[in-house]
Formats: structure tokens, sequence, C-alpha cells
């Protein structure tokens, strides 16, 4: 072979490699609440994003619209029937969502979500859902088992776009299933599990702490909290609580949950398309260079995933 022949081939096998290297990646989203003090709007070009160690660019970074939202709000049916003191501040929220939000309300059952009716952008009915739980210890045999079942089988919108999916569960967030409920006992296979469904799901979950019937205090709540932050941090949610008891009124907790909704963006990048399937999940971190700014986001994403049909790029 002359030179020139050989340096052909080896132009040919390196532009050949680079092609299938550009084609061995998915367009994939994730959602990412901006935390800023100083209003700021954050830029694309101001986040550097990690993609299992390697420094991936944004394409873009969108905000959530109204329109572009669900929320899923989940309520332990195992809570004491003190709870019922809340329901008007649940209500409250509810018919406080913009008017193209849609929204659902469960109830956490023998591992399951036990929906009354489908999301809906008539906040008025889906206020009237909100019920008196009924008070039984451990009725949702473990909240981890719901979210997991709930996220799995997120329900359909009536026009069959996708939304960015949000989840406000309230719950003791104790698992009875992992033993014993010591600090020193944090590491459940059943939370790990929810995390992992929600992250394939591309659902925040944030969560407001509220005491079970059958556990008051002690290290069942400090386990419950603990579970719960650990569930927020791994999907870009946040976890309210006021110390080891029930909080005087869910309103704050849900002023901020709305505040950081509306801070909420869509981030979209290509992401590895190999690996398996739809269980595959690669790791994310991202950082900022803008000053006053916290970003928080899923901290695993399946590659693929699409936040909102509206936001689907035009190659897809």
């Amino acid at each position: 072979m002359t030179r020139f022949a050989l340096l052909l081939a080896l132009a040919s096998i390196s532009a050949t490699a680079l092609a299938q290297e550009g084609d061995n990646v998915i367009v994939t989203q994730t959602l990412v609440h901006a935390d800023s003090k100083a209003d700021i709007i954050p830029a694309a070009t101001a986040i550097n994003l990690q993609i299992d160690s390697k420094t991936t660019p944004l394409t873009s970074l969108v905000p959530v619209k109204p329109s572009g939202i669900q929320i899923a709000i989940l309520i332990d049916d195992g809570l004491s029937h003190s709870a019922s003191v809340q329901l008007n501040d649940l209500r409250d929220f509810v018919m406080g969502l913009p008017s193209a939000t849609q929204v659902l309300v469960g109830y956490m059952s023998n591992g399951s979500v036990r929906v009354f009716s489908p999301f809906t952008t008539d906040h008025a009915a889906a206020a009237a859902t909100f019920r008196i739980p009924s008070g039984t210890p451990g009725q949702s045999a473990s909240p981890y088992f719901c979210l997991s079942d709930f996220v799995k089988r997120w329900p359909e919108a009536e026009d069959g776009v996708r939304r960015a999916r949000f989840v406000m569960m309230l719950t003791n967030g104790v698992d009875p299933y992992n033993g014993s409920t010591r600090m020193s006992n944090q590491d459940s296979p059943y939370v790990a599990q929810a995390v992992s469904d929600a992250q394939r799901a591309g659902v925040a979950v944030y969560s407001i702490y509220y005491r079970d019937a059958g556990f008051r205090g002690g290290s069942a709540s400090m386990s419950g909290q603990g579970y719960l932050q650990q569930v927020a941090d791994a999907t870009g949610g946040d976890s309210y609580f006021e110390g080891s008891g029930d909080p005087v009124s869910l309103s704050p907790f849900l002023k901020q949950f709305t505040h950081a909704i509306a801070e909420t963006y869509v981030a979209t990048f290509n992401a590895p398309a190999d690996g398996g399937g739809k269980e595959h999940l690669v790791r994310l971190k991202m950082s900022t260079s803008t000053p006053k700014l916290k970003l928080r986001h899923a901290d695993q994403v399946r590659p693929g995933n699409i936040e909102a049909a509206a936001m689907r790029p035009a190659s897809q």
C-alpha cells in the first residue's frame, strides 16, 4: 500500500469512528431547579454538565410552563386523623395553581396509590377529592412501595402529551420493611428502588413530613425524615419538615413548593445511547459559575427521557 493510500485509509477509519461516536448519543432532558435569591435567570452556557464524569454541553435550558406541568399529591392513608386540619391548606394550594397546570390527588394505601380522578385542570374537582386519612397505622405498607408503583404507572394525560412531572408526598417517610428505624440502619433497598424508579420516570419528588398514626417521634421520625431527604436529593426535589413534630400549617411548605416549580427548567443535552435500554441510568452532575445560584437536579437520568413533548427537539 502506498503512503497516500495508507493515509487515506486511516482518515476514512477516523471519520467513521467519529461518526459512530457522534451517532451513539441520544437527546435527553431533565428537570433543574435553579434556586436564586437574586432572581437570576440561568443561562445554559453558564452551567457545567458532567455525564458519568464526562463534560457535556447543554443544548438548551427552557423554563417549564404552567401548561407543561403535572403535579401528583400523594397522601399517606396511615396518617393520624389530626391531618384533617391540613385539608384546607391542601385545597387552597390546588385552587391556587395556574389554570393550565394538571393536578392529581391520590392516597397511598397497601403499597399502591388509590386515585379517584385522572390528572385534570379542573382544580375544584381535584380539591373535592381530599378526605381525612383512614388513620390505620402502616396503612400505606411503605410509602416507597407506593411511590415506585405510581411513577412506573404514571397516568397518561388525556391529550397524550408528556409534561414535566412533580410529586408532593405527605407522609412520615418511615420504611417499616427495612427493620430497625435506628439512624445506623439507613440503607433501605426499597427506598433505593423508589429513587431509581422515579429517576427513570423523570419525576422530581418533594415531600412534607407528617407523623403516621403508628409512629410517634423518636428514631422513627429521624429515620423517615432521612429517607425523605434522600429521595428528594436524588430526584431533584426537596423535603420539608419542622423538627420531629407535625407542622402547624402546610401552607408555608406548599408556598415553597410552588416557588420551586416556578424556578424549574428543562435542560436538554446529548447522553450516551448505549447501555441497558430502558433500565439504564447515567450519572449527572451540574455546577454553575453564576454567583448566588444553586442547582437541584436528579443525580441520575435515563438516556432518551423527554420531559415535555412541546419541548421535544425537531430531530426527535
